[in-house]
């Protein structure tokens, strides 16, 4: 029996509480990286509120792990 293929998965929108807690950055950090164009933008989500896509966050992790440790060859899960 054939496992059914499943339609990729929405991307999950977080907030700023959850990018800072994710990434250890204040948030005048996270918004001077932006500006700069190392880190990803936010997505406007209202008339006051935006939000971060979620993978989006995580590849940043990766990298920023992955060229913390240049001699590792496995990538980030």
């Amino acid at each position: 029996m054939k496992n059914p293929i499943q339609p990729p998965a929405s991307p999950r929108i977080i907030r700023l509480s959850e990018v800072v807690t994710r990434v250890g950055l204040c948030r005048a950090s996270i918004y001077n990286l932006i500006k700069a164009g190392d880190f990803p933008s936010q997505i406007k989500l209202g008339l006051n509120s935006v939000g971060w896509v979620e993978s989006e966050v995580q590849t940043w992790i990766n990298s920023r792990v992955q060229s913390s440790r240049p001699n590792q060859l496995s990538q980030v899960a």
